[in-house]
């Protein structure tokens, strides 16, 4: 896993100032070619010996949170390099199934402190170039509200799922609709805690079709 460095005086100076280098084979042009692009989909699976998703809905990812998918995540979410958001977006968007009928996109709500620090909510950008990507019947919604800013990086799995536990809640400004799909998203697996908790919170406003698209996995012990 990429060392997580912040940059909250000029995020991203580099990336603005010259061209893009592939986070993959370092080729100049685009921040992901399109070769490693096609190999990061290749990887793409809902399988995961270190997961169990027996009590869940259809989970996605693209693969582990290392090497180019991991780099692309960290300068997005912590250098601020929007560019990121575009192979990301285009993986999910040749990678996940095609939902028909009308498709909410759920992105996990960012810490309140890390979008004012960072300058972007990072999940919130990936679901719009998403939905952008698959049409009209897609949006996003900010359906989950954060009940606490409590920080899970660095913290045990035990902490982990007592903060997950009840993390969230649903926007009250938001009309949800049984006939319609959530998808679920969210950067990374870790524990699972964040999005267990967000599931079961969707489960309890009455949503019966959830589908979990996750970016990458970095599991802990």
């Amino acid at each position: 896993m990429p060392n997580i460095v912040k940059n909250t005086t000029f995020p991203g100076l580099f990336d603005l100032l010259a061209p893009h280098s592939c986070r993959g084979c370092g080729r100049t042009g685009k921040i992901l070619c399109d070769c490693c692009k096609k190999n990061m989909i290749k990887s793409f699976s809902n399988f995961h010996p270190k997961i169990n998703t027996k009590n869940l809905p259809p989970t996605y990812f693209i693969g582990e949170r290392s090497d180019s998918l991991g780099k692309l995540i960290h300068d997005l979410k912590y250098q601020s390099v929007r560019a990121a958001t575009k192979p990301l977006a285009e993986i999910f968007n040749e990678t996940l199934p095609k939902y028909e009928g009308d498709i909410i996109i759920v992105p996990l709500p960012t810490i309140s402190k890390h979008i004012r620090t960072r300058g972007l909510d990072h999940t919130f950008l990936i679901a719009k170039r998403f939905a952008k990507l698959r049409g009209k019947n897609y949006r996003v919604e900010r359906l989950l509200i954060r009940n606490q800013d409590t920080v899970q990086v660095g913290t045990s799995k035990k902490a982990r799922l007592k903060q997950a536990a009840s993390a969230y809640k649903i926007n009250p400004k938001i009309k949800t609709n049984p006939q319609s799909t959530y998808l679920l998203l969210d950067d990374v697996w870790t524990t699972g805690a964040s999005m267990k908790a967000a599931y079961k919170t969707l489960s309890s406003a009455k949503i019966k079709k959830i589908n979990l698209i996750i970016l990458a996995l970095s599991t802990i012990d």
